[in-house]
């Protein structure tokens, strides 16, 4: 099989990935980019997802920012998790908003990798910050002739 170009790896790491996250997926979540290094991530905000002030509860907007994480630090082939991440949440979600999480590398060095997620609403109104660092594990997505 021919070598994949670096966008192609992370797009075929991305569904692999994608085919067995029941999370993100149960979520009404939505793979809009991926490239190396790379995500964006939307998510729609229902009547599920509000909390006792009627805004959407934070775990949500984490979740999503996560999973933004998740397909950026696992684009190349490489399987990754997390080791430390926080939030700094700037303004609230409403039911019926569209949340963007943009996901970019900034450092990758050896087994870690440092990622910021900024999180916007359908207005581009910036919601919260993200930053993730995360540590390669063994195994690819992709078996090795991929």
């Amino acid at each position: 099989m021919n070598a994949l170009t670096p966008k192609e790896l992370a797009k075929a790491s991305a569904k692999a990935m994608w085919s067995t996250d029941n999370a993100s997926q149960h979520l009404g979540m939505s793979i809009d980019h991926v490239a190396p290094g790379e995500a964006t991530l939307s998510m729609t905000i229902t009547d599920v997802m509000t909390n006792g002030l009627g805004t959407c509860h934070g775990g949500y907007v984490f979740t999503l920012a996560d999973s933004a994480f998740a397909f950026a630090c696992n684009s190349y082939n490489q399987q990754a998790v997390a080791q430390h991440v926080s939030i700094t949440y700037i303004a609230p979600a409403h039911k019926g908003d569209t949340l963007i999480a943009t996901a970019r590398e900034v450092s990758r060095r050896g087994r870690g990798g440092i990622y910021d997620i900024h999180i916007t609403n359908q207005n581009g109104e910036q919601l919260a910050e993200f930053r993730g660092h995360s540590r390669t594990i063994k195994g690819t997505h992709l078996p090795a002739t991929a």
